[in-house]
């Protein structure tokens, strides 16, 4: 969750360090603060709040230097104050440490170091490390850094930096995301992509277990084992305006808007001109037939795209599919074996649930694959097999147009599979990719409504509760606008199938309370309909999502926006934009920093 940039080389490191930050703050923070070897010596400097406020402070109070690390942190052990921020000096100032994850057995490593005279100020599990490291030291910093990380049980990612080696960077990673970036006479280390691409598009990423000693000429990599190795070089191709605003008043919105372009990419790549799926050789005819069981393993909206990709695969390929939710999935004994092939769908790839549900399938022989929109993230790496999402950098935490490519991607996934299957005709084939090839165009004309959302976001503003409503496919998309509502406009929303209203929350009914009806299944409408009926008679105000055909559905709403017309299966597609505009407009006009929810970050690297 939280940033980590390092820089060892010529350059002004404090620059460095905070430009590197200001890139890695859509991951969510409440403190900043960087360590920086001045004259021979650390200095640390770090504030609670937003980095502006350590950059005022620096502004007020230059330093001079050409090696440190900095840090922006979401708060985990301890409040968010000026002491528990990052970096953590050991007692005698020797040693700074920035760390993201979670030291799990800090409690006992800090009895120990007590014990040894050893006294702690703040309330974090890292300044174990910080600590630890001064009472290893022996004058050689990998020789140091081993014996601490043998000490140390949970998931880490570590910068660390020494008085006494003032031209070295150390650091670290154990599931928790770290990239060396690769310069001329300097080099850096983030734990994020955005950070490094104003310096540079060569990278290393570390793989799990790896450490690095990094000075400005020159990176020396350890693996797990201990063994020098040498990791393959990756070049970077999203370039600095990608990861920007583009003069958009947030990223979220201007993620929104690139839904179109992202997806007609995907679709560019995928579709080869005899209307096959080009994942190259993803699965053999054979292969799929010894796959008894297919689950799809996520969390939040990732998961949410996994349920309409549950919904494609059962619908085109014919074979049953169960999603999971990847915190609770490895804890239930789940029925997995060779027989399994397991999905696991993650933006960023570095989602730790998902990766330790990965861990658990490999672990009982299941065939992984990864949906993932992070060329070189741990996800995309551990797993078997791998589809990239073709979405650009998401810098928002609300995921918009990661969610639509991911469902995307799962539908073409379902398509390939039911090639493989023969379970579908040509003529179904191309009437459903030539559907799917239009999705872009129907969400551009979806914006021209734009104002009319903007006017019942205006009405939604100061309400407390909400409901989202559908049925079939159209509940799962529900789920997912009710998701976006609650964490970037924090009015409380849940999200039901409709036909369950009448089995206990229609208590919850009651005059003037907003119910977003998704209604885009042409063979459901009269159900809707009489489920609008029953919202409507405990004076409910109904806004609904229709295609535009449906014109009756208009007489029994008070709001209504239609979406272009479009097959069933492929409207959630459409129908969730709608619902990202609506929740994007109400967290506007209540005032909410949209980019930066309270509480969320980005990539969630902790359990």
């Amino acid at each position: 969750m939280c940033g980590i940039v390092g820089y060892v080389g010529s350059g002004d490191a404090v620059e460095v360090i905070l430009e590197g930050l200001s890139k890695l703050e859509y991951r969510g923070y409440d403190s900043a603060g960087v360590a920086l070897i001045q004259n021979g010596k650390i200095r640390i400097e770090k504030k609670s709040g937003k980095l502006n406020n350590l950059k005022n402070h620096l502004e007020e109070n230059p330093i001079l230097s050409q090696v440190g690390i900095g840090h922006t942190r979401w708060a985990t052990h301890g409040e968010p104050t000026d002491i528990n921020s990052h970096p953590h000096y050991s007692e005698d100032k020797s040693v700074a440490v920035v760390h993201n994850g979670i030291i799990e057995n800090y409690i006992s490593l800090k009895k120990d170091l007590q014990k040894k005279g050893y006294k702690f100020i703040s309330d974090t599990d890292t300044e174990v490390i910080a600590h630890l490291f001064h009472f290893f030291y022996d004058g050689d910093m990998i020789d140091t850094l081993r014996k601490v990380l043998k000490e140390v049980r949970g998931s880490y990612a570590f910068g660390i930096v020494h008085e006494k080696h003032p031209n070295e960077l150390l650091c670290a990673r154990k599931d928790s995301p770290l990239v060396i970036g690769i310069g001329e006479n300097q080099n850096f280390i983030a734990s994020d992509v955005p950070a490094l691409l104003k310096y540079t598009k060569n990278v290393y990423f570390l793989e799990n277990g790896d450490y690095a000693k990094i000075i400005k000429d020159k990176i020396e990599i350890y693996d797990y084992e201990d063994k020098l190795v040498i990791r393959d070089k990756h070049e970077i191709k999203w370039t600095l305006d990608q990861a920007t605003k583009g003069g958009y008043p947030h990223f979220m919105i201007k993620e929104i808007y690139e839904q179109p372009k992202t997806l007609e990419e995907t679709l560019r790549r995928r579709i080869r001109e005899d209307y096959s799926i080009d994942f190259n050789e993803l699965l053999t005819k054979e292969e799929l037939e010894n796959i008894k069981d297919i689950y799809i393993i996520a969390c939040g909206t990732a998961y949410h795209a996994g349920l309409q990709g549950e919904y494609a695969i059962e619908k085109i390929a014919k074979l049953r599919v169960d999603v999971e939710v990847a915190s609770e999935f490895r804890y239930s004994d789940p029925f997995v074996d060779k027989n399994t092939l397991a999905i696991f769908v993650s933006q960023s790839g570095e989602t730790l649930d998902t990766l330790l549900a990965m861990k658990e399938c490999k672990k009982k022989g299941a065939t992984t694959l990864a949906i993932t929109n992070v060329v070189g993230s741990t996800i995309s790496r551990e797993a078997d097999k791998v589809i990239y999402t073709m979405a650009g950098p998401e810098i928002a935490v609300a995921s918009t147009k990661a969610y639509t490519n991911q469902v995307l991607t799962l539908f073409l996934f379902a398509i390939y599979l039911g090639d493989l299957k023969n379970s579908i005709t040509m003529e179904e084939k191309i009437l459903l990719l030539n559907e799917l090839k239009s999705i872009p165009e129907k969400i551009s004309e979806i914006f021209k409504y734009e104002d009319k959302i903007k006017f019942i976001a205006q009405e939604l503003k100061d309400v407390n509760n909400g409901f989202f409503v559908g049925r079939g496919l159209d509940y799962k998309v529900a789920l997912e606008g009710s998701l976006k509502m609650k964490e970037i406009s924090y009015i409380h929303t849940e999200a039901f199938a409709s036909g369950e209203l009448k089995h206990g929350t229609i208590a919850l009914i009651e005059k003037g309370i907003p119910v977003v009806v998704l209604a885009t299944q042409k063979n459901l409408i009269e159900k809707s309909i009489s489920n609008i009926k029953e919202l409507k008679a405990r004076e409910a105000k109904i806004i609904t999502i229709a295609q535009k055909s449906d014109m009756e559905l208009s007489e029994v709403s008070d709001r209504i926006i239609y979406i272009p017309d479009t097959l069933d299966i492929t409207s959630g597609l459409l129908s969730v934009i709608p619902l990202q505009l609506l929740a994007y407009y109400t967290s506007l006009y209540k005032g909410i920093d949209v980019d930066k929810p309270r509480n969320l970050a980005k990539s969630v690297t902790v359990e």
